[in-house]
């Protein structure tokens, strides 16, 4: 099974109203379409902007409003992935919960109509203790008709244990949506991505927000860049990257992904590094 996959690159700029936001994600799912991508990745927090719309005093909008833009964020991309034909993983967008706290929630919208959400399972301390969200309960795996995929949202990426968890699942593919500040955090991230393939013998697709919101606290500052990921064995490119990104830059980075290799390699690559777990030793996440 082969399929093309994009990841987007999306530019922060401060706007005034829902209608400029529809208007730059559809630009990208058109620019993916012209491509014939079937799988499209946003990153997280890409919801964000809508904070910069502001209130009557020109003061950006409170992160306890971000939930109240979620009807028209499912509906946009619900529609999109309608038009086009298309998976679209919408990065990530703050809900509130019925308990009163909010999760950092990640979205995928199928064709058809349907949808998917993973809700993020690890929190930085900003999303602790800045915006009072709440951890996601558990790791998912979605089916699509290009197999089957997890989303775990940039610092879930840094625990081994959940990818293990998503892979024993039968995850082919991990879309990783991230929202890093500075070269630290992104570097955690990628470093991280390129581990989790060579572990798990699995595909990374993973993008970040770039460019700055000037009024939003915690989102002034961003730096990422876009990578489509595979193990380090020999049916793939030598550094494991696919396709990446120019750092910085508003772009969409564009990449084949071939299921076949994949299950190449986990049953005669230069290493099985699936297959040669010590489960004797550590936790088989594998359902018995």
């Amino acid at each position: 099974m082969k399929f093309r996959t994009a990841a987007v690159q999306y530019r922060l700029t401060d706007i005034n109203g829902f209608e400029q936001f529809r208007a730059q994600v559809t630009h990208y799912v058109r620019n993916a379409s012209e491509y014939g991508v079937q799988f499209l990745l946003f990153p997280e927090f890409m919801t964000t902007q809508l904070l910069s719309i502001g209130d009557e005093q020109g003061q950006a909008l409170p992160i306890e409003l971000l939930p109240t833009f979620t009807d028209a964020y499912v509906e946009l991309f619900r529609s999109l992935a309608a038009e086009y034909g298309m998976y679209i993983i919408g990065g990530t967008h703050v809900v509130a919960t019925e308990g009163g706290k909010r999760r950092n929630r990640a979205f995928l919208f199928h064709p058809d109509g349907k949808i998917d959400t993973q809700d993020k399972i690890h929190l930085t301390p900003t999303e602790v203790t800045e915006w009072d969200m709440s951890k996601g309960e558990g790791v998912e795996v979605f089916q699509t008709e290009f197999g089957t995929i997890a989303m775990l949202t940039c610092y879930d990426i840094e625990f081994p244990e959940i990818v293990r968890m998503a892979r024993a699942k039968g995850a082919d593919v991990i879309f990783c949506p991230s929202c890093t500040d500075d070269r630290h955090g992104f570097y955690r991230v990628r470093y991280c991505c390129h581990a989790r393939t060579i572990e798990n013998q699995v595909y990374v697709v993973t993008t970040g927000t770039v460019g700055s919101l000037r009024t939003v606290d915690f989102m002034r500052a961003n730096f990422g860049q876009a990578a489509i990921i595979a193990p380090n064995d020999i049916p793939f490119p030598p550094g494991g990257i696919i396709a990446e990104g120019v750092v910085n830059d508003d772009m969409l980075v564009v990449g084949d992904l071939d299921l076949t290799l994949l299950e190449q390699v986990r049953k005669d690559g230069s290493v099985m590094t699936w297959r040669d777990r010590r489960v004797d030793l550590y936790t088989d996440w594998s359902p018995r």
